[in-house]
């Protein structure tokens, strides 16, 4: 099977190339044998690449550790879970997992497009092949899976501890499937640009594309999230790490597009803008996966330095970059928008008023991130910029791309009335100025945690009231109870009842991250017997009663276990335990924090460190029991992960097939009893 995999690997360029060649030539030429042929390669490509990903995974099943990558991510201790995550545990063979993922979008893309859109698949199927080939390159020449050591060692030096997290097994698959997934957008658009269709038929084509790449991003990054937050053992989610932003960049570029095409859809605006965007985002999700490989910057996240792959990736983003703009100011006279804003106070406006917004974000990430590299180019010495320069830049930024999530789906399109504004802005203005009041008689003082749970809740009241409506006007038309007329409600429009669920999920989010600010920590060295207190924002005392230290010596692996009982004014909640981890071979440690979660918020246990490694000497010799640990509780952390539940909700919701808001409402039937007769109704503006 190993063997098989080498060969496919190789086998699969060429087809690639080859395929890429007929894609574009049958294209030009209107050509449909030479498409077919083209298409039929991209099948191809994707069974080649599954077999070059099933022998790297059979390379780590069988501890065949005369192969370079196996030996320097695996050993006989790995359990098999983690070795069949070795494909994309490291650098070589996330190569070729993310050329699978990509194999694997396009041939789907092919086969839903093989009826229709036959103008645009053949420039598609060739940009999907082009991005193929290149990660065939880098894997078959740069940096390949099934290079072989000189000699067979008896064991591997294993895996990265810190990737020894079943978060991080589900974390970079998802990521790379949002990364894969956009170059298929990214495809549409280059197609529209070469055959001059540029109206919004390739938005229509992409839309479901488009939210499926957000979706897998938003949950790959909130994964990452949730893997930093048990694994690290710094007690946060979210540093501002270089490749934590990288990942957050494409996320960024991705949620602008997908509010500026409803302004191209309903009103024939931005489209330069929108072009300009889909190449934004897919050049972002090149620039993330080549930060992680370039060696440039210093992270838990990174792979190992490789200069040789900076440039090529530098060359092709470069190149694919270069080629897009061109194609742009090709066609700049035929993108001109079909009509002009008429007024500030109009949704349009507020749709690029948060792109604004969101891009604003995307230069200052974008900006401290490669700062350091930047200077450390120019003066020798690298500047470090840290979770400071982030949050000072991106909080107020962040509020006001709360407040318009509330602001920009209910105001008019063109110009907004003062009847509007009244009917749908009075009310939750004033229940969320309320909301600040109340919080601040009752001590917060903390000016951005106010804004976010003031600016919060004006826009929930502003969406559970679009709910209410909506369900209400449908339920007294067709006779419906509440709840079957939410349901249908929903699914006559799945992609705007589904982006209100979305944005509930940011706000809980968002006040998930503003808990950040009333966080409580205690450091203290303890013996058995001795007891801690931490106190919580939300007037609770935990006391925490250091029971002692277990240990587990194992060949690969040296445990540390200490136990604690646990009450909460009073009240007992059981035992939490933390855990610090060494792994001799790599001479690494790690840390496994305990966790004790409620709705609002987390204690949070970390054991630091141990003042004499007990246990070294044997069973007899049991050494000190004196740690030092750090208890936190971290206020509403929690509603961090149910925020995302419920984004992903949303987000599923949006995606799902059906009508997508182009059917009307069914009329009430006339032999039903009690059927109320259906009022006419005052027409909603354009697009809604």
């Amino acid at each position: 099977m190993i063997v098989l995999g080498e060969f496919a690997l190789w086998i699969a360029l060429p087809i690639a190339i080859w395929g890429m060649v007929l894609a574009f030539l049958g294209g030009y030429k209107g050509r449909g044998d030479l498409v077919l042929s083209a298409e039929r390669s991209v099948y191809a490509v994707f069974f080649l690449l599954a077999l070059a990903s099933a022998g790297i995974i059979a390379a780590f099943l069988g501890d065949r550790y005369e192969y370079w990558y196996v030996y320097n991510y695996s050993n006989r201790a790995l359990d098999p879970f983690f070795k069949v995550a070795g494909l994309w545990a490291g650098q070589r063979g996330s190569l070729v997992f993310w050329a699978l993922n990509l194999g694997f979008f396009s041939a789907l893309a092919v086969w839903l497009n093989r009826k229709r859109n036959r103008d645009l698949m053949p420039y598609v199927t060739g940009v999907a092949l082009t991005v193929i080939s290149f990660f065939l390159v880098i894997s078959l020449f740069v940096s390949p899976p099934f290079e072989m050591l000189a000699f067979t060692p008896a064991d591997g030096r294993g895996l990265n501890p810190q990737l020894q997290n079943y978060w991080m097994v589900i974390h970079p698959p998802t990521l790379y499937l949002g990364f894969t997934a956009f170059t298929i957008p990214f495809g549409f658009a280059i197609a529209a640009l070469l055959t001059g269709r540029l109206d919004s038929q390739w938005i229509q084509v992409t839309r479901r594309w488009i939210l499926t790449s957000w979706f897998f991003l938003s949950l790959g990054i909130v994964f990452g999230m949730r893997w930093a937050y048990e694994e690290l053992g710094w007690g946060g989610y979210w540093f501002w790490d270089p490749v934590e932003n990288a990942s957050l960049l494409p996320w960024l570029a991705a949620t602008a597009f997908l509010h500026s095409v409803m302004i191209q859809e309903s009103r024939g605006m931005l489209k330069v803008w929108n072009m300009g965007l889909v190449l934004l985002t897919f050049l972002m999700t090149i620039f993330a996966t080549f930060l992680t490989r370039s060696g440039l910057i210093e992270s838990v996240h990174s792979f190992a330095q490789n200069l040789t792959i900076a440039w090529t990736f530098l060359g092709f983003m470069g190149v694919a970059g270069a080629i897009s703009v061109v194609l742009i100011l090709w066609r700049l006279p035929e993108l001109r928008s079909e009509r002009q804003f008429e007024s500030f106070l109009s949704r349009e406006a507020g749709f690029l008023l948060n792109n604004l917004m969101i891009l604003g974000v995307l230069f200052a990430v974008l900006w401290g991130t490669l700062f350091p590299l930047i200077t450390e180019g120019i003066t020798g010495s690298k500047v470090a910029v840290g979770p400071p320069f982030f949050n000072q830049v991106n909080i107020p930024i962040g509020l006001v791309l709360l407040a318009l999530m509330g602001i920009g789906p209910v105001i008019a399109w063109r110009k907004a009335s003062g009847r509007n504004l009244r009917r749908n802005f009075v009310m939750p203005g004033a229940l969320g100025i309320g909301v600040a009041l109340l919080l601040y008689l009752l001590g917060m003082r903390h000016l951005y945690a106010l804004l976010t749970f003031s600016i919060g809740a004006f826009v929930i009241v502003i969406i559970m009231r679009e709910f209410w409506k909506g369900t209400r006007a449908r339920a007294r038309i067709e006779g419906e109870g509440i709840l079957p007329a939410f349901f249908h409600l929903v699914q006559r429009n799945r992609r705007r009842w589904g982006g209100y669920i979305v944005h509930v999920g940011v706000v809980v989010m968002f006040m998930g991250f503003a808990g950040a600010a009333f966080d409580e920590e205690v450091r203290v060295a303890l013996e058995p017997g001795d007891t801690a207190t931490v106190e919580s924002a939300f007037g609770h005392t935990y006391t925490l009663a250091y029971q002692g230290i277990s240990t587990d010596m194992r060949p690969n692996e040296w445990r540390w276990i200490a136990l604690f009982s646990v009450t909460r004014d009073g009240e007992p909640l059981g035992t939490i335990s933390s855990e610090r981890h060494f792994y001799p071979a790599l001479n690494q440690p790690s840390t496994q924090v305990g966790i004790r979660s409620t709705f609002f918020e987390d204690l949070y246990v970390i054991l630091a460190s141990v003042d004499e490694l007990q246990g070294m000497g044997g069973d007899e010799d049991p050494g000190t029991q004196r740690a030092t640990f750090q208890f936190q509780v971290n206020p509403l952390v929690p509603w961090i992960w149910y925020g995302a539940l419920v984004l992903a909700v949303g987000a599923l919701v949006a995606m799902w097939p059906g009508s997508g808001g182009q059917a009307a409402h069914r009329p009430a039937r006339p032999d039903r009893p009690g059927a109320p007769r259906p009022r006419p109704k005052e027409p909603e503006p354009a697009g809604v």
